[in-house]
């Protein structure tokens, strides 16, 4: 028996992810489900570029805004809830399409990751605690004398991972390595046709990246910012880029420009991140966005997926 089809879009933020993956579920009869670890969040909008609803075009979307920004999501969490979204658009006779940036997510669901199942806890609670009182760096070090291959691949500032990896070995005894090794024992069930944009020149992305600040800027992040600094959120919530890079001019330590070109400065360097870890992904079908009409990229990404059919 034929596995079902699942078209998934990734690409470096401000590719258009979202929109291509609207038209492809508008060609289809399909629905949208997120593979964003921020548009989770309910109240965290014009920071995480959720679509809007007139950008959704009428197609439903899944997994996004199903979260208070108190509460923390594993990706976990987002491995069942995906796989319950597209099982429920399969059932109904609609085509899934998934589409995000966190790479992790998207990986996690491909790879059909199983994880360690065990009892709600209050560890992870207890080392994001010891991480805002004694830094980060505290944990990281932990984490390379339990598992320094996973250690090796995290950033040492990387909290939100390190704290997981910390998290899985205290609750089943098991690195979370040696628990990804393991995980990866039964294929999906789903067929995936990955789809990647991305830019040959990397200052069309750049451009890109600059120009949705600044529309973030006109529809309202400043005021969205100060509302995220009023309530405690959770410590996955502060990993959103759009709100710390504020700060300071909130605080009045600097100007306003001098923030919008920090902030325009941290989410290029995110985008060159999530291309790090696309790259090395060898099933991805790659769209070059240079000197490309918005019909020309849909075409080709229709012809792509027709490639699979």
């Amino acid at each position: 028996m034929t596995k079902p089809l699942v078209a998934v879009v990734v690409g470096p933020t401000a590719s258009g992810k979202s929109a291509l993956a609207v038209e492809i579920a508008k060609k289809y009869g399909g629905e949208v489900v997120s593979a964003d670890s921020m548009q989770i969040y309910k109240g965290m909008d014009i920071a995480t570029a959720k679509p809007a609803r007139e950008e959704m075009q009428g197609i439903p979307h899944h997994l996004i805004s199903i979260v208070e920004p108190t509460d923390s999501f594993s990706v976990n969490e987002f491995k069942i809830k995906a796989t319950q979204a597209i099982e429920d658009i399969l059932s109904r006779g609609k085509f899934p399409v998934v589409a995000g940036g966190t790479g992790f997510y998207v990986d996690t669901l491909v790879n059909n990751t199983e994880f360690l199942d065990y009892e709600k806890n209050d560890i992870r609670a207890r080392l994001e605690e010891k991480a805002g009182q004694e830094g980060i760096a505290v944990l990281y070090g932990e984490l390379k004398a339990i598992d320094p291959i996973a250690a090796e691949r995290l950033h040492e500032n990387d909290s939100k991972r390190i704290i997981r990896a910390l998290e899985v070995y205290y609750s089943t005894g098991k690195t979370i390595t040696e628990q990804e090794r393991l995980s990866h024992l039964e294929e999906s069930p789903y067929r995936f046709c990955i789809i990647g944009i991305n830019a040959r020149d990397r200052q069309v992305l750049y451009d890109r990246i600059n120009l949705r600040v600044d529309l973030m800027l006109e529809a309202g992040l400043i005021s969205e910012a100060r509302e995220f600094f009023s309530m405690p959120v959770s410590l996955t919530a502060k990993q959103a880029i759009g709100y710390k890079e504020l700060k300071p001019y909130l605080d009045g330590h600097c100007s306003l420009d001098e923030a919008v070109e920090r902030l325009k400065t941290e989410t290029r360097r995110y985008a060159k991140r999530q291309l790090t870890w696309l790259r090395k992904r060898e099933n991805i079908n790659w769209i070059y966005i240079d000197s490309k009409s918005r019909d020309e990229i849909i075409n080709e990404a229709f012809e792509i997926i027709k490639s699979f059919e």
